[in-house]
């Protein structure tokens, strides 16, 4: 991480990193979610279910090792989590090096992944505003005379370009550092007074802190938009994923089998 990226990292909890995958790479996971896509949209309501502690039911793929939640729907989104199970052209994401620079910058105790989801989001579709402020220890943005220490981080990755009529992801900037919960009473990522859209190009991605308070704009554009979450923190968080959230990483052992020792260190939380 560059002294520039550390400063704005600091100031505005978030960095926009242009072209961190290339045309080829952009194509090959593209091509893996629009066929995780169709697997999980026909059986997301079928047994086995599972419910998460945070209230939703995730189908479970005996085939592919996945949760999945949501439904395939104007204004819907579909949730496809532990994607790294279901097709080896993840793979790429696993110890990324462009990536893993940045976390190791960031989270000062070994890092782990701890979340790992793609969100479908279908035309009309928002994400509603969260986090910002006062916040539970995991998310905490933080510090020391090391440098920044992060709890919870996340990367998304964008593998087609989503403009401001596409529902961009969107953040109040600097809101990791705020000492208030936020004033405006809503949710609504489009009404949040200082909530920003951040467009974006295939190939780019979105670093930021859990602490910052973030969401997604509507999707005006009639388009679906796909992308993919990575999130990090120190190797002792569990996962952070909602269907599995707090439990062990749902890492199947033939998925560990296709990755180095350093790889697999990854999705070990001891």
């Amino acid at each position: 991480m560059t002294d520039i990226q550390k400063y704005e990292f600091d100031r505005l909890g978030y960095l926009v990193l242009p072209g961190i995958l290339n045309a080829a790479e952009c194509t090959k996971l593209a091509t893996a979610m629009d066929g995780l896509e169709e697997h999980a949209a026909t059986r997301v309501k079928q047994a086995p279910l599972k419910k998460s502690v945070w209230g939703p039911e995730y189908h479970v793929s005996p085939e592919k090792g996945y949760l999945a939640s949501g439904e395939r729907e104007p204004g819907k989104t579909l949730i496809i989590e532990d994607f790294f199970n279901a097709d080896p052209a993840f793979d790429l994401l696993v110890e990324h090096a462009p990536t893993m620079a940045l976390i190791r910058a960031i989270v000062q105790d070994r890092p782990t992944i701890n979340n790992s989801e793609i969100r479908i989001r279908y035309p009309s579709n928002q994400t509603t505003a969260h986090m910002g402020g006062p916040i539970a220890a995991k998310y905490r943005y933080g510090f020391n005379g090391n440098g920044i220490d992060c709890m919870m981080v996340r990367m998304v990755y964008f593998v087609r370009d989503v403009e401001a009529e596409d529902g961009p992801f969107c953040v109040v900037p600097a809101t990791h550092k705020g000492n208030f919960p936020t004033p405006y009473g809503t949710n609504d990522s489009d009404a949040e007074p200082g909530m920003i859209g951040l467009p974006v190009k295939a190939g780019d991605a979105i670093l930021f802190t859990e602490h910052l308070r973030h969401g997604g704009k509507s999707i005006r554009s009639g388009r679906t938009r796909k992308t993919l979450h990575i999130g990090y923190g120190p190797y002792w968080m569990k996962s952070q994923n909602i269907g599995t959230m707090d439990e062990p990483q749902n890492i199947r052992p033939e998925t560990l089998a296709r990755y180095t020792l350093e790889q697999q260190l990854l999705f070990r939380s001891w």
